[in-house]
């Protein structure tokens, strides 16, 4: 008897890793192809985390999460998109926002439901899918269409079977972001056909061109969404490993059972650090806005320069530029600039096969390697032009 499952054995591994794997080995090289902010978390939140080491607080939580960071979440989402959630019932605490993804979709699914993923987006929506007994439909979306989700795109992809949409945005890879009016249109379709939303925010706070909108906050789609959040991104708190779900009392409490038995509760010393983000970094977030946008400004300037296309994105810290002129896949340029120019960047295929003909670039990093990196680009595609 094989020991293996064959439903883990036909899932690919994450197609960035390997890159990862050959710039460690490789001196001097330049890394733009990790999504993790260059700061360090702020030191008043570090400080409220030594603080609770200190008092001891070093003990399980509930399994849903501290009340106090229920609460703070509740307070964040009131005064940012105007909705209201119930601490008690309706928010839940989890190990990243990775893990509300996972039991987001296991609360949700039966086997053979349909969830409906737009890409390029994020590496472990369709492997979750999956897992949980879920059908991918793949919606391609198009560079015109500045990688935003169309209503007509959405309405051709609902079937009968269809249970759940996957709404990424700000968007990992592209940078895209849907606006109020974008998701007024979604949102009626939504409704039109019954069916649930898993809205990943986790960039909602990177956003360059107005404030986010959240589509809980339109009218009727609260009782349909399960808005997935964390501080990975916002707060700079990657390696805190917390994030959160929200959504209707009875969706909470299946996926409260599923945290329940897989994981027990969420970082204890990170929650009382994340009531004190909440409660008092809106300053750093709106300082790391700024440096992020400085450098999304510095590399959309310099690919026009150099004649490269890229449409402009206004959410996340990537950029999303096109290479089909070049002849190559995205994974051949990735690989050759690597080895010939020492600069690691992803292709856009690891996010998708709409992500052929583009690459990821990540400005999550000081200003002095995004010169150097984009400096040995200009190089390196200077050269292919020839």
């Amino acid at each position: 008897m094989k020991p293996l499952s064959k439903t883990i054995e036909n899932i690919k591994p994450s197609g960035i890793r390997k890159f990862f794997d050959i710039v460690s080995e490789m001196k001097d090289a330049i890394s733009l192809g990790v999504g993790e902010p260059d700061f360090e978390t702020p030191w008043h939140i570090r400080e409220e985390g030594i603080y609770a080491l200190e008092k001891g607080k070093t003990f399980y939580t509930s399994n849903a999460g501290v009340k106090n960071l229920r609460e703070e979440i509740n307070n964040y989402l009131k005064r940012t998109q105007n909705i209201n959630y119930n601490p008690l019932t309706e928010i839940l605490v989890t190990v990243g926002g990775s893990e509300a993804i996972d039991i987001g979709l296991r609360a949700i699914l039966n086997s053979g439901d349909e969830v409906i993923i737009p890409q390029p987006s994020y590496v472990s929506y369709e492997p979750c899918t999956i897992l949980a007994g879920g059908k991918p439909v793949i919606i391609n979306l198009k560079a015109e269409n500045e990688f935003r989700l169309t209503p007509e795109e959405l309405e051709n992809a609902i079937t009968d079977k269809t249970k759940l949409l996957i709404l990424p945005y700000p968007n990992n890879p592209t940078g895209a972001i849907m606006e109020k009016n974008d998701l007024i249109k979604i949102a009626q379709i939504i409704k039109k056909h019954d069916i649930y939303v898993l809205s990943d925010e986790i960039y909602s706070e990177l956003t360059y061109k107005g404030k986010h909108t959240s589509i809980a906050s339109i009218e009727g789609m609260q009782e349909r969404t399960i808005l997935i959040n964390g501080f990975s991104k916002s707060y700079a708190m990657t390696g805190w490993r917390l994030g959160y779900a929200c959504a209707p009392e009875n969706i909470i409490r299946q996926m409260t059972k599923i945290h329940q038995f897989a994981i027990m509760c969420a970082p204890t010393t990170s929650q009382y650090s994340a009531v004190e983000a909440l409660k008092n970094g809106d300053k750093d977030v709106e300082e790391m806005r700024q440096s992020y946008n400085m450098r999304r400004r510095f590399l959309m300037k310099r690919f026009k320069e150099m004649g490269l296309n890229c449409f402009e994105p206004y959410g996340a810290f990537y950029v999303f530029p096109c290479i089909k002129e070049f002849g190559m896949t995205s994974e051949e340029f990735a690989l050759k600039f690597l080895e010939e120019e020492k600069v690691a960047v992803v292709p856009g295929t690891a996010f998708g096969e709409s992500g052929e003909g583009f690459l990821r670039i990540s400005y999550a990093y000081s200003m002095e390697n995004l010169k150097i990196a984009i400096d040995r680009l200009e190089k390196f595609i200077k050269i292919l032009k020839k």
